[in-house]
């Protein structure tokens, strides 16, 4: 049995930390190591990390400030074979770490193991979540998580688990991007990981009113953007063909608006035709029915709203010489 490393950040979770930690030393797999990192928390958090007597619990203060130095601090302390992320908010199935370590074994270097999530609320869960969970789920038990992975993090931060070499190819925790989960999902694909899935619920994700991806403006929807589009830029995109951008709202704009400033040439199309013909950034809007007189181009679709699209869907079908990146 190799040594399972769990990451864990702290901060200001000490309402929920019991029942996480409580979680994990209920694994039914039982050579793990948790790093837990306190980060700068007011209220009880590392009192009550430190209150637990269990030598496999690993209590460190975080040496920067943040999630990403909390995680840095915690993997250079780490010796596990095998690594995971933990939220201190969030709590395990009794069997993750058996199912997951079990998978990995099976599949072997190069892997990714991936588990199924539930989000679950003292309130109701809004519906975005529900169908960010459902979405997420659907690719893991495909193992087709990096085929819609500009559209949102399509690997959920603390339900994966990798061997220490893999990990290492990823960059590991290296990265200074935020939000930093989908960072690193991003580089779990460059480094061409392949996923492994558990069919099994094996992750239980808490909402609440202050978790990070509500509260921290690390996770806001400008952030998402930049780290697409560095992806995007690094890892996708072709000089060779035109770069077309498909929506003129918020978010087209925001797109424009980077590409623009890094004096990036591409072509704006949209939908609507009272923007048609309007100069933004310089730019000037042009029609989406021009989509079918261009060469093979890459297309980035802006364009979030649901009612909008099975004509975006019918206009690709239409089109099948470009290739289409979904950032909505």
């Amino acid at each position: 049995m190799s040594i399972v490393s769990i990451i864990m950040p702290v901060r200001n979770t000490a309402l929920f930390l019991e029942e996480c930690l409580d979680s994990i030393i209920a694994q039914s797999y039982d050579n793990w190591e948790l790093l837990a990192v306190d980060d700068h928390s007011t209220d009880r958090s590392y009192e009550i990390l430190s209150d637990y007597k269990d030598n496999r619990i690993v209590v460190l203060r975080n040496k920067g400030k943040g999630i990403i130095p909390a995680l840095q601090t915690g993997y250079a302390a780490s010796v596990g074979e095998y690594i995971t992320r933990m939220d201190s908010d969030d709590y395990m199935s009794s069997d993750k770490l058996e199912l997951m370590c079990g998978a990995l074994d099976n599949a072997g270097a190069g892997h990714l193991v991936v588990g199924i999530v539930k989000y679950f609320s003292d309130n109701k869960i809004g519906e975005g979540y529900l169908h960010y969970q459902d979405w997420l789920n659907a690719m893991t038990l495909e193992a087709s998580n990096y085929s819609d992975i500009y559209k949102e993090c399509s690997i959920p931060s603390p339900n994966w688990l990798c061997l220490r070499s893999d990990f290492e190819k990823a960059g590991a925790f290296a990265g200074e991007l935020y939000p930093e989960d989908y960072d690193l999902a991003f580089r779990f694909r460059t480094a061409k990981l392949q996923i492994t899935p558990v069919t099994r619920i094996t992750h239980y994700w808490r909402d609440h009113s202050s978790r990070s991806s509500r509260t921290d403006p690390n996770y806001a929807d400008n952030k998402f953007i930049s780290i697409k589009l560095k992806h995007f830029l690094n890892a996708d995109r072709d000089t060779n063909r035109k770069l077309i951008i498909w929506g003129g709202g918020k978010k087209g704009k925001a797109i424009a608006k980077y590409l623009s400033d890094q004096k990036i040439k591409f072509t704006w199309i949209c939908n609507n035709p009272n923007k048609v013909g309007h100069q933004i950034y310089g730019i000037i809007m042009q029609s989406v029915e021009l989509i079918s007189t261009y060469n093979s181009s890459q297309i980035i679709i802006a364009i979030s709203q649901p009612a909008a699209l099975p004509a975006i869907e019918v206009i690709k079908s239409q089109n099948p010489v470009h290739s289409y990146f979904h950032f909505c």
